[in-house]
């Protein structure tokens, strides 16, 4: 079995620094899936790293691509700590998602990963900030761990996130909303909603998500999505084969 995990900025950012105790909680969980699956892990945080060394105006597309160069190694060596506790090795693919649009580039990425992998090690896929401009302008590092998904034959995206489920309406509104715990199908309008980002080094929000798993639908790729900041719900749905929170977007009725 394949699984793509994709973390977000707002789980791996706090006070405007790398929340290093989440990233240990994600890297033993991750040691603990490798167990069961082959692991790839999709990471976003690189704009935020940079950011804790260099205080630049973020609503500048060239500050955030300057952040994004300066972060990238420091993610990455925060990375490589965590996961030689584990004995593991971790390397760094850089990819952009036009990358993922041309069939060279798709089988390169394939062939690394797939290198990697057989090595036993973990493969940390970043968008290449320092040079692509989509994922920085529309989120789009949600769809990104899509494209990976499909295009490296996953059998499962998790996407990690400061929104720990899909619900039936916004819980920040309504304290009623209800969690969809399966879900087979997104109704279009959902779909064209406006990206609504919780957090300051976050692109994305709970749209960038649902098309994400829309398009993992049509390709017949399972995706869940929980929190993470509170690993139990991945933990239990993973390991434990318990789906106790979160939603799981699949076609599989």
């Amino acid at each position: 079995m394949r699984i793509v995990v994709k973390v977000g900025s707002a789980v791996l950012t706090q006070n405007e620094t790398i929340a290093l105790e989440r990233m240990q909680a994600l890297v033993d969980f991750l040691s603990e899936l490798k167990q069961k699956a082959e692991v790839i892990l999709v990471s976003s945080g690189a704009v935020s790293a940079g950011y804790t060394e260099l205080k630049l105006d973020r609503t500048i597309l060239a500050n955030k691509q300057a952040l994004a160069a300066i972060g990238q190694p420091i993610l990455m060596r925060k990375y490589a700590k965590k996961f030689v506790k584990h004995d593991l090795l971790s390397a760094q693919v850089l990819v952009t998602a036009a990358n993922l649009r041309k069939s060279d580039d798709i089988e390169r990425v394939k062939n690394t990963v797939n290198a990697l992998l057989l090595n036993g090690v973990i493969p940390i896929i970043n968008e290449n900030d320092a040079t692509a401009t989509d994922e920085l302008e529309l989120g789009d590092n949600d769809q990104l761990s899509a494209y990976i998904a499909k295009h490296l034959e996953a059998d499962l995206l998790i996407i990690l996130s400061d929104i720990d489920a899909y619900y039936d309406s916004d819980p920040r509104i309504n304290s009623n909303a209800k969690v969809l715990k399966v879900v087979h199908e997104i109704p279009q309008e959902e779909l064209e909603k406006e990206h609504t980002p919780n957090n300051v080094f976050a692109t994305g929000g709970i749209v960038t998500k649902l098309k994400a798993a829309h398009y993992l639908l049509k390709s017949g790729i399972d995706m869940f999505l929980a929190s993470g900041f509170d690993l139990s719900d991945v933990r239990s749905f993973t390991l434990d084969a318990a789906h106790k929170g979160g939603t799981l977007f699949t076609k599989a009725k």
